[in-house]
C-alpha cells in the first residue's frame, strides 16, 4: 500500500523537539527552560470571566467567526494602533494562531507558490506551507554588530521569484526575541505593495516587549491593511497559553477565504472562554502591563545568570526567550549540548539550529525562556554554572 499523499510532505516536522525536550527534562528532574509558556496564571478577573460563562450556559457551540463580544473587543483593541476592523466581516476567532497561520496558508496558497519565511522560524511555519503544498523560500536574520538579530532586507528582496504569494513575518520574534524596527518593516511593506504579495503576520508577543523596542503592525503601513493576514492571540498576552484563543483581522475578502479553511479544521473553539478573553482584552491590559515589567526583570534576571556561567547573551527585547552563544563556554554544536544538560546539570533548553533550513549557520546558538518563577530561573542558573 502506498504511504498516505501527504505524509512525505509532512515526515520533517512529524518529531518535535518540544515534545522530546521535554520527555527528558521530566525523566532527569531537570529545570525546563526549554518550552515557551509560563508558570503562573493570568488576571484573577479574565478567570473569574470564564467561570461565571461556563457556569451561565456558554458551552455549545459559539457563532463559527467567534462571539460577538469577543470581536467587538478585539476590533477596540485593534484601534490602539489606529487600524479600524469590522466586526462582523473582518476578524475572526480561531484554536489559537497556529492554526490561524495554518488556515491563513492554506486558504491563501497552492501547490506552485512560493511562501517567503523569516528563518529561525517557528517550527509549526514549515509544516503549515508543506500542508498547502507550496513552497518555503527560506531568509535569515543576520547578526549585527551589537548582537541583535536583524532583517536581512537585500537577501528579502532577492528571495521574492514570481511565483512569490505571501511573506510570513514574526515580530516580536520567536525564538530571537528581536522585534523588527520601523525601518525594517517599512522595507517589508514596499516589496508587498511593489510585488502584489500577501503578509501573514504572526503577533502573538505583540504585548511583550521590553526596553525601547515597540510593535508595530505590519498592517498600520501605508496600502497594507487589506494585503495583511493579522494574527495574534490571547496565550502569550494574559499568560492562558492552553486556551488557545486566537484571531485573524484583515479584509472582507481575506477573511472569508481564511474561514472557508478554517471551519473544516476546529469549526469553532473555546466556546466559554470566549468571554473571558474579551473581559481580559477591554480589562485587563494594565495587568499586562505589570507583566511585561515583570518579564523585563526575568529576562534580565537570566541573562545575567547566563553571562556570569559564560554563555554570550544575545538582546532580547521581546518574547518569553532570550539566545546564548555556546562557544565561550567551549561547546561548538549547541544541539549536542542541549542533550547533555538535562542531564549533566539539569537543566533543558532548546537549539536554534532546529527552528532553520541552515542549521550550520545557527549551531552555536542556544534559546532559553524567562517566563518562569524567579526561584525556577535562580536553580537553572545555579545549575548552569556547573558547566564551568
Amino acid at each position: 500500500m502506498r504511504e498516505p499523499a501527504l505524509v512525505p510532505r509532512l515526515r520533517p516536522f512529524t518529531s518535535t523537539i518540544f515534545a522530546e525536550m521535554t520527555a527528558l527534562a521530566v525523566r532527569t528532574g531537570a529545570v525546563n527552560l526549554g518550552q515557551g509558556f509560563p508558570d503562573t496564571d493570568g488576571p484573577s478577573g479574565m478567570l473569574e470571566a470564564a467561570k461565571n460563562a461556563l457556569f451561565g450556559g456558554a458551552n455549545q457551540y459559539p457563532p463559527g467567526p467567534g462571539r460577538p463580544e469577543l470581536r467587538a473587543a478585539i476590533a477596540r483593541h485593534r484601534a490602539r494602533y489606529g487600524l479600524s476592523y469590522d466586526p462582523d466581516s473582518e476578524i475572526l476567532v480561531t484554536a489559537g494562531a497556529t492554526e490561524a497561520i495554518s488556515a491563513a496558508l492554506l486558504a491563501l496558497t497552492e501547490p506552485g507558490d512560493e511562501v517567503v519565511v523569516i528563518e529561525p522560524y517557528y517550527d509549526s511555519y514549515a509544516a503549515a506551507v508543506a500542508m498547502a503544498g507550496a513552497t518555503r523560500r527560506v531568509v535569515s536574520l543576520v547578526e549585527g554588530a551589537d548582537g541583535r538579530f536583524a532583517l536581512d532586507l537585500e537577501a528579502l528582496r532577492a528571495a521574492v521569484t514570481p511565483a512569490t504569494r505571501a511573506i510570513l513575518i514574526n515580530s516580536p520574534h520567536n525564538p530571537t526575541g528581536t522585534v523588527f524596527t520601523r525601518d525594517e518593516l517599512s522595507a517589508v511593506a514596499e516589496l508587498c505593495r511593489e510585488r502584489d504579495l500577501i503578509a501573514v503576520t504572526d503577533e502573538v508577543y505583540e504585548h511583550l516587549v521590553f526596553d525601547d523596542a515597540e510593535h508595530v503592525p505590519l498592517a498600520a503601513f501605508p496600502g497594507m491593511r487589506d494585503r495583511t493576514v493579522s494574527i495574534s492571540s490571547a496565550g502569550k498576552t494574559f499568560n492562558c497559553t492552553g486556551w488557545k484563543i486566537g484571531w485573524v483581522c484583515s479584509s472582507p475578502e481575506l477573511v472569508a477565504a481564511v474561514r472557508a479553511a478554517k471551519q473544516f479544521m476546529t469549526f469553532v473553539s473555546g466556546g466559554p472562554l470566549q468571554p473571558a478573553v474579551a473581559h481580559a482584552l477591554d480589562h485587563e491590559l494594565p495587568w499586562v502591563e505589570s507583566l511585561r515589567t515583570s518579564l523585563t526583570a526575568k529576562r534580565d534576571r537570566l541573562a545575567a545568570g547566563l553571562a556570569a556561567a559564560g554563555f554570550t547573551v544575545r538582546p532580547s527585547l521581546g518574547t518569553y526567550f532570550v539566545c546564548a552563544d555556546v562557544r565561550p563556554l567551549g561547546f561548538t554544536d549547541a544541539a549536542e549540548l542541549a542533550w547533555q544538560l538535562p542531564e549533566r546539570v539539569g537543566v533543558a533548553a532548546v537549539p536554534v539550529s532546529v527552528f532553520t533550513d541552515h542549521p550550520a549557520e545557527w549551531q552555536h546558538v542556544l534559546r532559553f525562556a524567562f517566563c518562569k518563577r524567579d526561584e525556577v530561573l535562580d536553580e537553572a542558573i545555579e545549575r548552569l554554572h556547573k558547566l564551568t
